[in-house]
């Protein structure tokens, strides 16, 4: 099956995507990465806006889990158990087979299921290949290594693509085309 890399929608964070957009866009499960998505790589522990985030999204019967490549079970084991959510480590995107994973451990379905991450190589592009929404975020603390401003300067044309598509799609929705 043909896909794009370009990212479904582009957000600044995570607290933009928010529970009513989530329902709009028919997701009733959201997988999320953790490292510069939820949180700066050296955070261990889930602030209160995150614990406010989850608590809103599973208010609205959004569930949640987090989809990790993080080799290191010991931060993330921690920081869902804050969460008080589950996780799929080791789940080697952009190989689709953790976020499948993640799908059936929630019960879930493709078609109503979202992947939230800041990479397009690893995130999104798994996200494509499985078949669900994929929304990319800003990475939390921004780009610090060398190789992190690289991969980030050459996701900026696919952000750029996903940007315009959204434009697009607002001023069709709203009749300004």
């Amino acid at each position: 099956m043909p896909f794009s890399l370009v990212p479904d929608r582009l957000f600044e964070d995570y607290a933009a995507v928010t529970p009513a957009l989530l329902r709009e866009l028919g997701v009733t499960l959201l997988l999320s990465d953790l490292d510069f998505t939820l949180a700066a790589k050296a955070t261990r522990r889930p602030d209160q806006a995150l614990k406010d985030y989850i608590a809103a999204l599973q208010g609205a019967g959004i569930g949640f889990m987090i989809v990790s490549n993080n080799r290191s079970g010991t931060r993330v084991t921690e920081f869902c158990a804050d969460l008080g959510v589950p996780y799929q480590g080791r789940a080697g995107k952009p190989s689709p087979q953790g976020i499948f994973a993640a799908i059936r451990r929630a019960d879930g379905s493709v078609d109503h299921t979202a992947m939230l991450g800041d990479k397009l190589l690893t995130d999104c592009l798994a996200a494509k290949r499985a078949g669900v929404l994929a929304l990319m975020v800003e990475p939390v603390g921004g780009a610090v290594t060398a190789w992190q401003k690289v991969l980030h300067a050459l996701q900026a044309p696919f952000k750029a693509a996903c940007r315009r598509k959204m434009k697009k799609n607002r001023e069709k929705k709203h009749g300004n085309s």
